[in-house]
């Protein structure tokens, strides 16, 4: 997404964080609590990881097929600007700072911020997944946030007995019901 799909020139649109203009205005103190604070995710990912895990196989239990994996989620290698080799630096702001290590860099931003980043997005939508087949039932954000979640037919979309039941907005809907009009591609 480019900026101008987010923010206006002056940065005071309401979507878009305005964070870079006053940095250089916070105290060295909040600075490096802020920076510490970025590495404390890091103790959640093994469970981020093990629940994403334990949805992916539910949903591969219950018969789903074309799921995405974890690796559709992350970068190829290839697409990285640098390698150890190339990547750059930044002058310290103190004498035994991380930030003028190479590999303190290539960790950050070709291990950390790209696996953190796909492993959440993945999570995300397979619990999206999750709430499709099992929870076919309209709410305020159904629509905009769960279409990555499509599928072609939730469980109560199985029985004819049990379609009946179900309301027509969520009978009729084409994110869990590949039958209504307007169905998503799968």
């Amino acid at each position: 997404m480019k900026k101008c799909e987010t923010c206006d020139p002056s940065g005071a649109e309401t979507s878009c964080v305005v964070i870079g203009k006053h940095h250089k205005d916070i105290s060295y103190t909040k600075r490096v609590l802020g920076v510490l604070l970025i590495y404390v995710p890091i103790l959640t990912l093994p469970f981020v990881l093990f629940s994403a895990y334990v949805s992916y196989f539910h949903l591969k239990l219950m018969g789903a097929e074309k799921v995405k994996t974890l690796k559709d989620y992350l970068p190829d290698r290839n697409s990285y600007r640098y390698n150890y080799s190339s990547q750059i630096v930044m002058q310290p702001g103190y004498r035994l700072s991380p930030t003028q290590s190479k590999l303190f860099w290539i960790l950050n931003c070709t291990w950390y911020c790209p696996f953190s980043v796909g492993l959440f997005e993945w999570h995300a939508y397979l619990v999206k997944l999750v709430e499709n087949w099992w929870c076919p039932f309209h709410h305020e954000r159904k629509e905009s946030h769960y279409r990555e979640g499509a599928i072609d037919r939730s469980f109560w979309h199985i029985f004819p007995e049990d379609i009946v039941k179900l309301d027509p907005q969520d009978r009729d809907n084409p994110i869990w019901n590949e039958d209504a009009k307007g169905a998503p591609d799968h």
